[in-house]
Order: structure tokens, then C-alpha cells, then sequence
């Protein structure tokens, strides 16, 4: 499902028009990507957690000239599935 098939699924089932719902998941993306930013986890009860995960630096291969490389550390966005999405998947 893209992002404009997500908005028109959104402002059908919410009876909205397909501007508000782009600008209610705009807000809704901004406002998690600026918490997680920011360090804080938010929680969606049911649905699941979106936070930051970090990943400590580590040696790697470039698979084209099979030369060694360093990847340095860094912060990643992280998504954990609630029990109810958990599931309502396996169903």
C-alpha cells in the first residue's frame, strides 16, 4: 500500500476528505519522527511502539571488493508490534 492509497483508505473509512486525512497522517508522522528524535518511545495501546534503537559500530565487507569496512554507530528508528496487531496477523 502506498502513502496516497493509505490517505484514500483513511478519509473513506473516516469520512473525511482526502486533504484532511494526508494532513492528519502528516501530523501523525511528524509528531512520532520528532518524539523519537527526541529520545521518547510512543506508544499506540494495541497497536505498537515506535522508538529509537541504537546500533553499536562493527566491522563489515563490501560485497563488491570484498574489502573491509568500518560502519560507525548509529541511532535507527525501531517498531514493535502490539500484542492486538500481533495478533490480528496471525489470524
Amino acid at each position: 500500500m502506498t502513502k496516497a492509497e493509505l490517505i484514500e483508505t483513511l478519509a473513506s473509512r473516516a469520512g473525511v476528505s482526502k486533504k484532511a486525512a494526508a494532513d492528519l497522517l502528516d501530523a501523525f508522522v511528524g509528531v512520532v519522527t520528532e518524539k523519537i528524535k527526541a529520545g521518547e518511545k510512543v506508544a499506540i495501546t494495541g497497536f505498537g511502539t515506535f522508538s529509537i534503537s541504537h546500533r553499536a559500530a562493527r566491522s563489515g565487507i563490501n560485497p563488491q571488493t570484498k574489502e573491509r569496512i568500518e560502519i560507525p554507530a548509529m541511532d535507527v528508528p525501531k517498531f514493535t508490534a502490539g500484542k492486538t496487531l500481533k495478533e490480528a496477523v496471525r489470524k
